[in-house]
């Protein structure tokens, strides 16, 4: 399946119906009296989480959504039918933004109910309800109300735990592959993942945790080169990041400068997400003697004044995995246990988050106008390239 985290839609709530003008006849009833009933409500349109649907392509070329109209009201003070609702099931992890306004109308971050996004018109009044002492016929209606219409963003973020961030060909598809049940593709070429993987990672028979591999980056993805900015702002959800480092690259070039490359890519993406703890994995120890991987290490740790905490592991042959996944699985649940106990650290989690969301979506419209505006000085070039005089001469 395609995967897409990003869509635009139009949404269209239904219009009330119209109120019914309506006089009772009845036999032997000299003069009737006023029976026209009201109109139906038209139908709201909905959005609700499904964990069952993992990307937003089916939105991709759907892209126009409209809930029907509510029915007239009738005689006999019939009130016209409602219309039915209209909900549109997307992936846990979606952020439903009104486009017109940048307004987040939603942050579907759990299945439990659906929230609406286009509120449906009312039904108008029959002349029943303008029936008084001084008019014993009214002739007047009310007309059903328009309902809201809506061009809306859909932006999935997945939700993850654990954030693999790395160069291309850091190993971060194998390690994912080595720790938890998911497959992604694994080649000796950059960019082999192309989308983000999410695999289950369980430590105990009670205790797991989901951890997402997302593609590669490269230096100057912040501003928009390789594959990273598109998929960025999948680690604004995460709990911590897990830094994945080839320890040996083919090419000979420095780990720490690796590392160094993408820290500032984050802070330049988000701030906020600079600011996420982060853990060094050192990968491929199993190219070079223990003693050896030990030195590089402890000699890239040392030039970086790395603080945080470091694990050395072979994604490729098992080494060192088990002793990661119960690291992480313990400093989650730690996380999740301080959030439950402690106010003030939740609310602080909860800011960092609200950054997180509002940095990468700054940052990744920014991005969009800077290409719009790119495309457009392209097709003006274009079109002088055009403007060419020719003169003939006798």
């Amino acid at each position: 399946m395609q995967f897409v985290d990003e869509a635009t839609i139009d949404v269209h709530a239904g219009k009330g119906g119209d109120g019914c003008l309506s006089f009772r006849r009845e036999k032997y009833v000299e003069f009737g009296g006023p029976d026209g009933g009201d109109g139906g409500a038209g139908g709201h349109v909905y959005v609700q989480a499904d964990t069952n649907i993992n990307t937003l392509v089916d939105y991709r070329y759907d892209r126009i959504f409209k809930a029907r109209n509510g029915e007239p009201g009738k005689g006999r003070q019939m009130t016209g039918k409602s219309a039915d609702d209209v909900i549109l099931y997307v992936p846990v992890g979606t952020t439903v933004v009104d486009l017109d306004t940048e307004e987040v109308l939603a942050d579907l971050t759990a299945t439990d109910k659906p929230v609406m996004v286009a509120q449906a018109g009312r039904g108008g009044l029959g002349n029943i309800h303008f029936k008084s002492s001084v008019n014993q016929a009214p002739r007047k209606t009310t007309k059903g109300k328009p309902g809201e219409s809506r061009r809306l963003r859909l932006e999935l973020k997945v939700l993850a735990d654990v954030g693999l961030l790395g160069m291309p060909n850091a190993g971060k598809s194998t390690l994912i592959r080595a720790i938890s049940a998911a497959k992604p593709k694994v080649a000796d070429y950059p960019f082999t993942t192309l989308i983000p993987n999410l695999g289950v990672v369980k430590a105990d028979r009670y205790r797991s945790f989901v951890v997402a591999d997302i593609p590669g980056l490269i230096e100057g993805a912040a501003d928009g080169a390789g594959l990273g900015i598109r998929f960025l702002k999948h680690l604004a959800r995460t709990r911590l990041l897990l830094h994945v480092v080839d320890l040996a690259p083919m090419d000979g070039s420095s780990p720490a400068n690796h590392i160094d490359a993408i820290a500032d890519e984050l802070d330049r993406f988000s701030p906020a997400l600079a600011e996420q703890e982060r853990w060094l994995v050192f990968n491929k120890i199993d190219l070079m003697a223990d003693d050896e991987a030990q030195e590089q290490a402890d000699a890239i740790v040392d030039e970086l004044g790395w603080q945080g905490p470091v694990f050395k592991v072979s994604a490729a042959a098992g080494v060192g995995c088990e002793d990661l996944v119960y690291a992480l699985m313990n400093a989650i649940e730690d996380r999740r246990r301080l959030e439950e106990e402690d106010a003030a650290y939740a609310a602080a989690q909860q800011d960092l988050r609200a950054r997180l969301e509002e940095e990468a979506r700054e940052k990744v419209q920014e991005l969009k106008a800077e290409s719009r505006r790119a495309r457009q000085n392209d097709n003006d070039d274009d079109d002088d390239d055009h403007d060419v005089e020719i003169v003939y001469e006798p």
